[in-house]
Order: C-alpha cells, then sequence, then structure tokens
C-alpha cells in the first residue's frame, strides 16, 4: 500500500486515487451473521461504508465494530466496501454508500464546489503525514529541499504545500524539482529516481523499520498549525443527516466503540484486521497498529471529536495558496453532533 498517495487535497485527485486503488483493494469482509434467535432477532438496518483506500490500521475501528457486534448492537448491518470508479467521496455524497473515510482537504474542496458532505468524526487527533526521505539523502529539514527530487502524483496542493514549509525556514522552493512517480510505491521510488516523498509514518513509516530503511520525517503539523488537519475522517451526507439521523448516530456510536478498542487494545484489534483482511501483512498490521492506536484520540476529550479552529485554519491556508476558490462554509463541513458523550 502506497499511502503517500492518499494525501492529495484536491477532491479531483483523491477521486482519481480511490478509483485506482479500489481495484486493487482486498475484498470485503463478510457479514457477520446474528447469533440472535431467529423469533426474537432484531430487524437490522443494511447501511454500507466505503473505504478510502486498500484496508489498513486508518480502518481497524470499523472491522473491530463489526467483528464484535457493536454495529448490531446499534440495529445495523454494515457492509464495508471498497472505492468504486467515482471515488468514495463521490459515493458517500450521492448515497451510494451511506458512509465513509473522506479527508478534511477532500471535504473541504467539495464543500466548495458543492458537493453535500460531512465530516462527523476524526478518525486519527492529529496529521501523522508528511515528506519522508531516506537517512542517506540527508534531508532533516524543509530546507534540505532545494536541490532534491520530490515524487508525487500531480496535484496542485503538493507544489503549495512544499512551497509553504520551504517559506517557513526562508528557503527558495522554485529550487525543487518535481516529477510525477505514478503507482510507484515510496520504497522503489526513493531508490530509482526522487530523494523525498509524501508519507502517512502510521503505514509507510512503520513499513521502513520493519525493512531496516531508516528514513527521516519532516511532519506537515511541526511547521504550521494550519497544516494539523484531519486526516482520515468519517463522513457522511447531508440527506442522511436530515432524513436519518438515528442512523448517523448509531453508526457513529459503533465506530467509536470500535476505535476505543482499538485505542485499550491494539493487538486484538490488529488481529481482527488480519483475519478480515489476510492479504494484509501481519506484522506490519501489528507494528503501524501499536504505533497508531495512542494517536486516534491523543489529546482530545473523545474520540472521534472535531474542533471548528482546525477546519477553518485548514481552509484559511487552502484560501491563502490558491487552492480554493471562496471560503468555506465552515459549519457545514463537519458536526459533533452524533459522537456519543464519552467514547470509552
Amino acid at each position: 500500500m502506497n499511502w503517500k498517495k492518499i494525501a492529495p487535497l484536491m477532491l479531483v485527485s483523491l477521486t482519481v486515487l480511490a478509483a485506482g486503488c479500489g481495484k486493487q483493494g482486498a475484498s470485503p469482509a463478510t457479514p457477520a451473521a446474528s447469533t440472535a434467535p431467529a423469533a426474537t432477532a432484531k430487524k437490522l438496518t443494511d447501511v454500507k461504508v466505503v473505504l478510502d483506500w486498500t484496508p489498513n490500521t486508518n480502518h481497524t475501528g470499523l472491522y473491530v465494530a463489526k467483528d464484535q457486534g457493536f454495529f448490531e448492537q446499534e440495529g445495523l448491518n454494515v457492509q464495508i466496501i471498497a472505492p468504486g470508479e467515482a471515488g468514495a467521496d463521490a459515493m458517500i455524497a450521492s448515497g451510494a454508500a451511506e458512509f465513509g473515510v473522506s479527508y478534511q482537504e477532500g471535504i473541504t474542496q467539495g464543500r466548495i464546489q458543492g458537493v453535500p458532505i460531512v465530516s462527523i468524526a476524526a478518525v486519527i487527533q492529529h496529521n501523522t503525514s508528511g515528506f519522508a526521505s531516506p537517512v542517506a539523502k540527508n534531508i532533516v529539514t524543509p530546507k534540505d529541499f532545494a536541490g532534491k527530487t520530490y515524487g508525487g502524483w500531480g496535484a496542485p496542493a503538493e507544489s503549495a504545500m512544499i512551497e509553504s514549509l520551504m517559506q517557513s525556514e526562508k528557503a527558495d522552493p522554485s529550487k525543487v524539482k518535481i516529477v510525477n512517480i505514478g503507482d510507484a510505491d515510496y520504497f522503489t521510488a526513493v531508490k530509482r529516481d526522487i530523494d523525498f516523498a509524501w508519507i502517512y509514518y502510521a503505514w509507510t513509516g512503520v513499513d521502513a523499520e520493519l525493512r531496516g530503511e531508516p528514513l527521516n520525517m519532516i511532519y506537515l503539523n511541526k511547521y504550521s498549525d494550519k497544516l494539523d488537519y484531519y486526516t482520515p475522517v468519517l463522513a457522511t451526507n447531508e440527506k442522511m443527516i436530515k432524513e436519518k439521523p438515528e442512523i448517523v448516530k448509531a453508526f457513529t456510536a459503533a465506530a467509536a466503540k470500535g476505535y476505543q478498542f482499538a485505542i485499550s487494545k491494539p493487538e486484538d484489534a490488529a488481529n481482527i484486521l488480519i483475519k478480515a483482511v489476510p492479504d494484509l501483512d501481519p506484522k506490519l498490521v501489528l507494528a503501524s497498529q501499536k504505533w497508531l492506536s495512542p494517536r486516534y484520540q491523543d489529546d482530545a476529550p473523545r474520540w472521534g471529536e472535531q474542533k471548528r479552529q482546525v477546519w477553518e485554519n485548514y481552509a484559511n491556508w487552502m484560501l491563502e495558496h490558491k487552492l480554493l476558490e471562496k471560503n468555506l462554509d465552515v459549519d457545514a463541513a463537519f458536526t459533533n453532533n452524533f459522537l456519543p458523550a464519552s467514547s470509552k
């Protein structure tokens, strides 16, 4: 899995990525049958949750909620599916899937374009993405990007992000060569024709540790509070919120239980994900889960909670770098209203 490719800030880029990785993703786990006696079984409401990418530890809480019966306890029969050709955000917005995994950057761009998608929970409280490079490249701060080659997927946000970080150190972004590396993963690309790439540490960074290929990591949020945005998030559409708020509340409550389980029992949670998606590397899943579990909730009062300031700050950053055409209606882009009072 190539996590650097799920960070683009433009909705179009997210759609293209999701379409491509949907073909590669492992088959969704088969819904567990209800164990309740037939005569007293509670009728469950069928809903779909679409992933943004192939299954990984960003999604563990969803697989836990399914495996442990948390969704059923809330009256839901949840099917976890891979994104189709249109991409996860488009499926969520259209109702092809009632819920899904998205990103603050994609939702921000989508809302500006009139896409009725809404974030209902932050999967991870702080941004764990950044620019990675092999230690031998000696790239330890953004000013070291000068004279180096960046490998990406061609989104305008990539050059904007590099420029933003370099300007914070009064370095010249024009001295960076930017190339499109297509589907090549980080490990292949840095051995071939690039010096650094954009990754999520929880997967690619942990994978580098396991491979014995140490890297230097320049986290985006270290250089600006505006870049400490929510990535990924759980999302739904405006119609669900308006017409079926009880389903949204039930889904969010069960997901919260799933992620809280993953926070308190990372090894058990990792094993649930491995069982559901046996194509994954068990060592990577376990190591990634141990790294990521304490970061799901981090310093938030409860799992999933989002701050208005985080949404406002990032939208302002996008405006400053001409990635948005107008101001974002922040209060329409996210809500905490469906989170349980406590995620424990």
